[in-house]
């Protein structure tokens, strides 16, 4: 344990009445999620069925909304427990079956070959370092959308993609869960322990409009402007040295492995401890 604590003058972390109100899993990466009730935390931490699947071009790489852009015109449904999909895409049949015999759709659609690759036991998180499901407040996410014009709290939360959504009293509450490199911040849903790693880097996403892909213009000019007006004391330690950064990057101890998250779960702060 160090020094310091994430509960600072006023910043009413320890105090605040914090609760999960929202879980999303994805369960074929970069595509929908599906909101769910209650989650298992699986072996490396992730939530069970959250990136089960990812699609792969025939070099190995990930056909994902960094790379592909076509990839936000696909919509997807996925039934959990029967394993299957619908797939739905501008000038395409509808694809309704199992997940993993949805490679014939993608790659007519996508025009060239890919395929579906299933882990079960965590999926393929974008952090291998800190791959426990990501954390973010309601209010974050409302206050991000009205920097924009035209931008709704609904497709905000489709651009930014986190699993985990809690109703909390502030924006950017959750940066309460990370302080310093090179440390990280004890929280739990009700007995479930986790710990807060970094604020999440931002890439190419939530940039684009997430039904066409298209390019917001200024997004990400007007996006590190705000967060750096409006970034409150609780936020920082030394991760800042951009500001495109929001979302709370997480780690699960193995003691929570088998564990299971339900929404209205209260959540507590507690210590920094260094790495």
């Amino acid at each position: 344990m160090i020094d310091g604590s994430v509960d600072e003058p006023g910043s009413s972390a320890a105090d605040a009445d914090v609760v999960l109100d929202r879980i999303a899993i994805y369960p074929v990466k970069s595509l929908d999620p599906e909101f769910v009730e209650r989650a298992e935390i699986v072996e490396n931490g992730g939530l069970r069925g959250d990136r089960e699947y990812a699609i792969f071009d025939e070099d190995g790489n990930y056909v994902n909304g960094k790379r592909e852009r076509a990839v936000h015109r696909i919509r997807s449904s996925v039934a959990l427990e029967a394993g299957t999909v619908r797939l739905s895409a501008p000038e395409m049949d509808e694809y309704h079956g199992p997940i993993g015999e949805a490679d014939g759709w993608l790659s007519e659609y996508f025009g060239y070959p890919v395929e579906l690759r299933r882990d079960r036991d965590g999926g393929f998180p974008d952090d291998t370092d800190a791959s426990g499901p990501t954390v973010i407040s309601t209010a974050t996410i409302e206050t991000v959308a009205s920097w924009f014009d035209g931008i709704d709290t609904d497709e905000m939360r489709r651009r930014l993609r986190p699993n985990l959504e809690l109703d909390a009293p502030d924006a950017f509450w959750e940066d309460h869960l990370f302080d310093q490199r090179e440390t990280t911040v004890e929280f739990s849903f009700e007995t479930t322990a986790f710990e807060g790693v970094n604020p999440c880097q931002r890439c190419v996403v939530p940039t684009r409009n997430p039904d066409t892909g298209e390019e917001t213009p200024g997004f990400r000019e007007t996006f590190v402007t705000k967060r750096r007006e409006t970034l409150p004391e609780w936020s920082g330690g030394d991760w800042f040295n951009h500001d495109f950064r929001l979302m709370v990057n997480t780690a699960v101890p193995e003691s929570s492995w088998g564990d299971a998250l339900s929404v209205g779960d209260s959540v507590s702060v507690g210590d920094v401890l260094a790495d």
